[in-house]
């Protein structure tokens, strides 16, 4: 039987059916507890040392309600025509599709190199440090990078994405690489096959549908940076127009336009992901 004086980590709690419940408090649970404890006791004295001044928490709530009103039942465009939403819209996706196409024919070949059962170790450790070190900066900070370089614009919108996409999917890659079995490859090197043969005879079939979904995935991904960009990085497209909407001349109603429309692209691009790996799949099952 164990007794709150065998071990000093550990918590006796009786449960309403009459069962014991042990709680481990080891360091690292004891820190994270601490830590949430410290940042919930910071967040309330934020809310209370604010200066709301002469805010109105009712009337400010009146305001917020009637703007969502308009927002998200009333959206309508007043300020640029349907044809040009379009057009921003068709930009917006053209950078994301841009952006992603280039980086996942990039990331193809440099995962090759980066997967661990294809590459010698230290090659593919070197490429794993070097994305990871890519992706740990956001993609608005590679965009603002290359904005010195190509000034404010699409290109910068595009080679910050290309960027951040390249170190996103060779990790991805790689990974989907390295979940092929082991005895397959050793199996076509014992065959006499060269390192080119087994890349294309079982590493890529294999992973094929992985390569797929992790391409769609970072488009999506894309499309809704290529969107931030067009404000940011002044790139144009349909971010810059949800921009100006929401804060040069303010019109809610044409906010909400903006929203539905991105949103609309969203699901039609995840359907469109879903029905092309379905049917990838019904055709490797045929196979």
């Amino acid at each position: 039987m164990i007794t709150a004086k065998s071990s000093p980590a550990l918590e006796l709690r009786t449960t309403h059916s009459g069962k014991i419940k042990i709680t481990n408090w080891n360091k690292s649970k004891i820190v994270m507890t601490a830590t949430f404890v410290s940042l919930a006791l910071l967040t309330v004295y934020g809310f209370f040392a604010l200066d709301y001044k002469d805010i109105h928490f009712a009337q400010a709530t009146i305001d917020t309600l009637n703007n969502l009103k308009l927002v998200f039942l009333q959206p309508s465009l007043n300020n640029f025509s349907l044809g040009e939403a379009l057009y921003q819209i068709t930009l917006t996706v053209g950078l994301g599709f841009l952006a992603t196409i280039a980086g996942a024919v990039l990331s193809l070949f440099i995962a090759l190199f980066a997967a661990r059962n294809l590459s010698p170790k230290p090659i593919a450790n070197t490429i794993i440090v070097i994305v990871a070190f890519i992706r740990a900066v956001p993609t608005v900070l590679w965009v603002l990078i290359f904005a010195i370089a190509a000034g404010l614009g699409s290109e910068a919108a595009v080679l910050g994405m290309l960027f951040h996409t390249v170190a996103f999917l060779v990790k991805a890659f790689a990974e989907s690489f390295e979940e092929l079995d082991d005895g397959v490859i050793e199996a076509l090197r014992a065959s006499g096959a060269s390192w080119w043969h087994v890349v294309t005879n079982a590493v890529l079939p294999s992973a094929a549908t992985s390569l797929l979904s992790w391409t769609f995935l970072r488009f999506e991904t894309n499309f809704t940076v290529a969107v931030a960009m067009g404000a940011a990085a002044g790139a144009g497209g349909i971010g810059f127009e949800l921009f100006m909407a929401s804060s040069f001349y303010f019109d809610v109603r044409e906010v909400g336009f903006i929203t539905y429309a991105i949103l609309l692209v969203a699901v039609l691009l995840e359907l469109t992901s879903t029905r092309l790996k379905k049917r990838y799949l019904m055709k490797e099952a045929v196979r």
